[in-house]
């Protein structure tokens, strides 16, 4: 195994990629402040839902956050074109990882894979070829890499796809009731919106999601089913792009596709000039920290196939109390309402007044904190604080009902804790979650 994972092989694949998510990412930062996501999501709100832990991470005043999101995108082109690349992508990553966990008003699972992939591209040498560091330095420029340097991306697309797929296996998506409900807004997408609304399309959706995600990945690294699962990538992705409109994401699982072919055939693909690596070349070279680097890579992976099973070890169904849903690959999965009261009581007089929510939360937060717990308790967290400015030790208490895709609406929250005062642990059930209904759910 150790022998593989550091054999020489060409580095085509990862310089391909290099371009592509450069490109990618700097569209994605750019496209923030063109289409008024930044504005919306980190300028106008007065305060934001950090992930837990991570308050002290705020947007910049002001304007600030257009500069940030800016010099992302420059930071993209420069990934892109190779230049300083190792300054260029460990200060993206960092960005990016930043404002990832300044807000989760607007998350979105290839936010998070982002930060996953900058990371990795931190660590591998992806300006090696066709960068400016190399025309600047031509004696930097190298034709191979590690084996792993590929690996690692099939390695991660894997968990991704596959636990993507498992989560599918639910009553809601597997009857399509979900689908359908999903389809419903997309009624006026030319061409196609009328047949979305048809049981037929969502049949479809459904079944080619499900066998999509469970066997993509194999049928690309397997050479006789290749081409199959290439197509059928192209239309899944472009598909959810036009349809579902969630960013990069369906152009970036294309990118990956260069790490399932060979690297020579990446190489005549894209790079027909670039020199083709001689079999004496791809040779296997130990290197003296190999152990450590196979050690951070498995305790790497274990931790990305442990946490999408961390709600089997927390009391309740995840699609009901959310514990265990982030960072689990639970993508497109199911539709979230509720109707929520908060409600101060001064512990000193026993007066207590409802919290017009309006006054401090923008639609989308006022969505998140009428259905979702971490940010129910987040804003009680922030009322208290509030009132505690004010000279005053108040009680927060939520009166909440939530409603899972087409099912009614039921009580989330007991009435009667005070969330202002519960602590918060995020690999535990929090008692002021109510059970759903027996039968209402089924995984």
């Amino acid at each position: 195994m150790k022998a593989r994972l550091f054999q020489r092989i060409d580095n085509s694949p990862l310089i391909i990629f290099r371009i592509f998510f450069g490109l990618l990412v700097a569209l994605e930062c750019f496209g923030a402040i063109a289409t008024g996501w930044v504005r919306r999501t980190l300028v106008e709100p007065q305060f934001t839902f950090n992930f837990i832990g991570f308050e002290w991470l705020q947007p910049l005043p002001g304007g600030g956050m257009y500069f940030y999101f800016a010099v992302m995108g420059f930071l993209g082109l420069a990934i892109m074109l190779g230049y300083r690349y190792r300054l260029s992508i460990i200060s993206f990553c960092l960005m990016w990882t930043a404002v990832y966990l300044m807000q989760k008003s607007a998350y979105n699972n290839h936010y998070y894979l982002l930060v996953l992939i900058s990371a990795f591209m931190c660590l591998l040498p992806a300006a090696d070829s066709r960068s400016l560091d190399v025309r600047r330095n031509p004696d930097k420029e190298r034709h191979t890499m590690p084996a792993w340097c590929r690996w690692i991306f099939i390695a991660q697309l894997f968990i991704v796809y596959t636990y993507a797929a498992i989560a599918k296996l639910y009553t809601d998506w597997l009857d399509f009731s979900f689908i359908s409900l999903l389809m419903e807004s997309r009624g006026n997408i030319p061409i196609i919106g009328e047949f979305l609304q048809q049981p037929l399309a969502h049949s479809i959706i459904g079944g080619f999601g499900i066998l999509f995600d469970f066997l993509v990945i194999p049928m690309l690294l397997w050479k006789p089913t290749r081409k199959i699962a290439l197509i059928a990538s192209f239309f899944f992705h472009l598909f959810n792009s036009v349809v579902l409109q969630i960013g990069i994401f369906p152009y970036l699982s294309l990118a990956f596709i260069v790490f399932c072919y060979p690297p020579e055939t990446i190489r005549r693909v894209f790079f027909p000039s670039k020199p083709q690596v001689q079999e004496e070349v791809l040779t296997t070279t130990i290197p003296k920290n190999a152990n450590l680097v196979l050690t951070l890579l498995s305790l790497y992976f274990v931790i990305q196939l442990a946490l999408p099973l961390r709600h089997h070890f927390i009391e309740g169904d995840v699609l009901w109390t959310e514990e265990g849903h982030r960072l689990s690959w639970r993508m497109m999965l199911r539709s979230r309402r509720g109707m929520v009261t908060y409600r101060v009581e001064d512990k000193a007089t026993g007066q207590s007044q409802n919290i017009v929510l309006d006054e401090y939360l923008t639609p989308k937060q006022h969505g998140m904190a009428s259905a979702y717990p971490d940010c129910m308790w987040q804003f009680a967290q922030r009322l208290k604080a509030e009132y505690s400015a004010k000279g005053m030790d108040v009680s927060v208490y939520v009166n909440a009902r939530v409603r899972i895709n087409r099912r009614p609406f039921q009580p989330f929250i007991d009435p009667e804790i005070d969330l202002a005062a519960e602590p918060w642990d995020p690999f535990r059930h929090h008692r002021w979650i109510l059970p759903r209904n027996s039968g209402d759910l089924h995984e």
